[in-house]
């Protein structure tokens, strides 16, 4: 019997998780991580709304559960590290880039910090309910991170951040069950969480959306700038950088007869670069700051690559630069690649690993 960590959020995903590793004859310790993040005057505040995770109400379903299942449970306050989220979040906004959140929640908390928690409490494993497998050859020696067998609900794509030395200590048991099934569970089993919604938004941005909270978290920064046509004609101006990203067509706050979409963000001018929908694709990209879930590649393969969580996979060529950056080129032009968002790459339902988007290849032809 192993001694188990789970993430438990109050949801039913990670409520099912728990169950079905206690089933299996581990010992397990829930564990919800309290994310209270501090206001730029130092005060702490709650920011998780409606639909959002992290609430006192998740925390209370979370201790349900557990004293339901009969298991140990513990709220811990992360808050402290939850703060360089946020940093990272409206930083990259600064940076003209759009920011993922939930992936560096995952690396930084979820498989950063719990895992020094467990490794405190002599914990084997580290558990979530996020929707991915994970693989385990040659009697342990070898360990995959695959795809969900429920790809409608997969988070793969969340996880390739994961340091590749712990996914030998990380457990996924819903992955290998569809959505539907996880609740019939929940509910067979009279779990109080069977019926609650998913979590939708970016846990720690309260309602008014993200712009709203960027420009609070840094008041005096000075982000309006023009907007301006891939021509290079000016047709107006914007109050901030931080409401735009790349593909995105609605708010633009102009009307020119026909439909712009945002292009590219220029943060050191604070220009909005919009255009058709044509000026969208792109042939490829760069990326940084790259994490292998394989042996780092030295020489150029073919595996196919999602650039957003939502977007299907394409096929593509990779071409190493060095062990923390690549390039993509892809078989077919791609719309709206974007800054600050992660490129993960797939072999069949396989995750080799990916980097962050750091520029497309149609913006620096001459690279």
């Amino acid at each position: 019997m192993a001694r188990v960590v789970v993430a438990m959020s109050g949801g039913v995903d990670s409520s099912v998780t728990a169950w079905l590793l206690k089933e299996q004859g581990h010992e397990v310790i829930g564990l919800f991580m309290r994310h209270g993040i501090f206001t730029d005057t130092g005060e702490r505040q709650s920011s998780c709304g409606v639909g959002r995770c992290c609430s006192a109400a998740d925390a209370a379903d979370a201790r349900r559960v557990a004293d339901l299942l009969d298991i140990r449970f513990f709220a811990l306050d992360f808050a402290d590290k939850f703060h360089q989220l946020v940093d990272y979040f409206v930083d990259e906004y600064a940076r003209g880039r759009t920011p993922n959140p939930c992936i560096r929640c995952n690396s930084w908390l979820k498989f950063g910090e719990l895992f020094r928690y467990a490794d405190s409490v002599g914990a084997d494993f580290v558990a979530t309910g996020h929707y991915a497998r994970i693989q385990r050859l040659d009697g342990g020696q070898e360990v995959r991170l695959l795809r969900a067998i429920d790809l409608s609900k997969d988070q793969s794509y969340v996880l390739f951040e994961v340091d590749r030395s712990r996914l030998d200590r990380v457990l996924l048991p819903v992955g290998e069950l569809t959505k539907e099934q996880v609740r019939k569970l929940a509910a067979g089993l009279g779990l109080p969480v069977a019926a609650k919604p998913d979590s939708q938004e970016v846990c720690f941005v309260p309602p008014g959306g993200h712009a709203v909270f960027v420009r609070r978290l840094r008041p005096t920064w000075e982000s309006s700038g023009p907007i301006v046509t891939v021509d290079g004609r000016c047709v107006g101006y914007h109050s901030g950088i931080e409401q735009f990203t790349v593909g995105q067509r609605k708010g633009l706050g102009v009307a020119l007869g026909e439909r712009y979409y945002v292009v590219r963000i220029d943060p050191a001018s604070r220009t909005v670069v919009i255009g058709p929908r044509e000026s969208l694709a792109s042939a490829g990209l760069f990326a940084s700051d790259a994490n292998w879930l394989v042996d780092p590649p030295t020489s150029s393969f073919r595996c196919q690559v999602k650039i957003r969580y939502r977007s299907p996979a394409v096929e593509a060529e990779v071409i190493p630069v060095d062990t923390r950056s690549f390039q993509v080129l892809f078989d077919r032009p791609c719309d709206a690649v974007t800054p600050g968002q992660a490129v993960v790459c797939y072999d069949g339902d396989r995750v080799l690993g990916g980097g962050w988007i750091l520029r497309s290849l149609s913006q620096n032809k001459t690279e």
